[in-house]
């Protein structure tokens, strides 16, 4: 009886081990190290297909690619990240099809005010310009303020001054002009007189159902160095010198080696309360959390119960990326350092 009893114990810790041994491996989550990695977004809000030509669509795309490209390029031959995000950032502030530089939104009273920051992830210095009339690239005076001031934020006739003493370049105010910009303004000016006369509440579409075309930027370089770049012409029809996200430092763009690189787009006043770059490596550094948890956390759960919307493109210190949003869309684009692009507009996967 004892030897049946021992016969029995032996094959039970067989099939137990058998069963141990089968169990699948846990799947490993170690981040892999990418040697440069870039990530951009052209804005995001009601970006619909079914509302989008396929010629615009196209174009979009097309300048995304550019953009991301150029950046690409300057990281695979060794450039800093702070270079590639400039870069990057301009040839997207060139086009007229986002709400940046050349196609930047007109305030209340017609005029293009521009906005931009950057951000060093090594050294934690940042520069920003918020305001701006004449400045052809903000992304670069942005720059300037950073690496050539003690100070971090300039804004308004101040920031053009310092822009003309530091021989960043300068255009008359009409080289902002675009046509379709120009028409929004207008279209909402005649919805404002006419909310007035009939005393009734004005809603402006634009600042939720509307996209926004804030261009953004995070790069990785070969030195391990995370930057991260915003830049805005605001919100359509903008009034008293409003500032939005863009030029603030933890809520439109933030960068730390120690986590991650993040720049936002959507309605601004909801990311600087919610302090959305920021709080995204805050909860990596402190929470322990992964990027695409922090951002999915932050995106999804904090900003839209406060009523915000938009979006982020991230990378943490491993080159791997977050284009997480709470809209229909988000114009993006990532390259890791194979050079594979991934190239996005709209919520559902394409």
């Amino acid at each position: 009886m004892r030897s049946l009893f021992s016969l029995l114990a032996i094959i039970l810790l067989a099939s137990c081990n058998h069963q141990e041994q089968s169990k699948e491996k846990p799947e490993d989550k170690t981040p892999v190290q990418q040697k440069f990695a870039i990530v951009i977004h052209g804005g995001a809000g009601t970006i619909l297909k079914e509302n989008m030509t396929d010629s615009l669509e196209l174009a979009y795309k097309e300048a995304l690619t550019e953009a991301i490209k150029i950046g690409y390029e300057i990281l695979e031959n060794g450039g800093t990240s702070l270079e590639a995000v400039q870069r990057t950032i301009n040839s997207m502030e060139n086009s007229p099809l986002f709400n940046s530089a050349k196609g930047a939104v007109f305030n209340h009273e017609g005029i293009n005010e521009l906005d931009a920051s950057i951000m060093d992830g090594e050294t934690l210095n940042a520069g920003a310009i918020a305001g701006v009339t004449n400045v052809k690239n903000p992304i670069n005076l942005a720059y300037e303020v950073m690496t050539n001031s003690e100070h971090v934020l300039l804004s308004g006739k101040g920031a053009e001054l310092f822009a003309k003493e530091h021989n960043i370049e300068l255009v008359d105010p009409s080289y902002f002009f675009t046509q379709n910009r120009f028409d929004a303004l207008q279209r909402t000016l005649a919805k404002e007189k006419i909310s007035s006369s009939n005393k009734t509440a004005f809603y402006d579409p634009f600042i939720k159902d509307d996209k926004y075309g804030t261009v953004g930027c995070v790069a990785l370089d070969k030195n391990g160095n995370i930057a991260a770049g915003t830049s805005t012409g605001g919100m359509n029809n903008k009034r008293y010198n409003r500032i939005g996200d863009s030029p603030i430092i933890g809520s439109g763009t933030y960068a730390n080696n120690a986590t991650c690189g993040v720049s936002s787009t959507g309605w601004g006043e909801y990311f600087i309360r919610g302090q959305v770059a920021y709080d995204i490596s805050a909860q990596i550094e402190y929470a322990g959390k992964d990027l695409e948890s922090a951002a999915k956390n932050v995106i999804q759960d904090k900003l839209t119960n406060l009523g915000g919307t938009g979006g982020i493109v991230a990378l943490d210190k491993f080159g791997n990326p977050s284009m997480e949003f709470n809209t229909e869309g988000m114009y993006r684009a990532y390259m890791n350092d194979k050079g594979q692009l991934t190239l996005g507009i709209y919520k559902e996967n394409e």
